[in-house]
């Protein structure tokens, strides 16, 4: 969308806190009531990739055939996330200097929200008709979530040089060893 590269053009040049929606609907010739139709306010334009990269992991869950254990799944839902990030990965490591130059994203843009988080589990539990995910399973998540984390964080910085072998090991480490019935 037009709107959301002008607006991180805009965030890149100049920081994200000296940069209004006034600034992003100027910059891409657009009213604000057109930019208000897809984003609540400029915060929503930084937490779109982490909607979307989330909506990713989700679809490929929901691909996963119902016999594959939910560690497998989970493993290849990120892999196929870790490859998107290695392609993008000069539009992400702006987006990481953006929030780090931001006193206000600093503090407020935390990665993956408790609630996408909880869609995931939810979504994985549902592929075997569990009406609910245990404890165990949301774990698991949480685990796989964190280890993207980290995996993203050390490769923006350039500290892996085979970063998908590296991904798949860390997916690896947070599976459990008794199989994810």
């Amino acid at each position: 969308m037009l709107t959301a590269e002008t607006a991180w053009r805009l965030f890149i040049e100049r920081g994200y806190d000296n940069v209004t929606v006034a600034d992003i609907c100027a910059a891409a010739e657009i009213a604000p009531r057109t930019f208000h139709r897809y984003f609540t306010g400029k915060d929503d334009v930084v937490a779109e990739p982490v909607r979307y990269m989330t909506s990713l992991v989700a679809e490929q869950i929901a691909a996963a055939p119902a016999e594959m254990s939910h560690s497998a799944v989970l493993r290849t839902a990120f892999h196929e996330l870790g490859v998107f990030v290695i392609e993008h990965r000069e539009w992400l490591g702006a987006l990481r200097t953006v929030i780090q130059r931001s006193p206000h994203l600093s503090a407020t843009h935390q990665g993956v929200p408790p609630e996408r988080e909880r869609e995931l589990t939810r979504l994985l539990a549902a592929r075997r008709g569990d009406a609910e995910a245990d404890w165990r399973l949301r774990l698991l998540v949480a685990c796989a979530v964190a280890a993207f984390r980290i995996w993203h964080d050390d490769y923006l910085r350039g500290m892996t040089d085979d970063p998908l072998i590296r991904l798949d090991r860390m997916m690896t480490a947070v599976s459990r060893p008794d199989g994810d019935g």
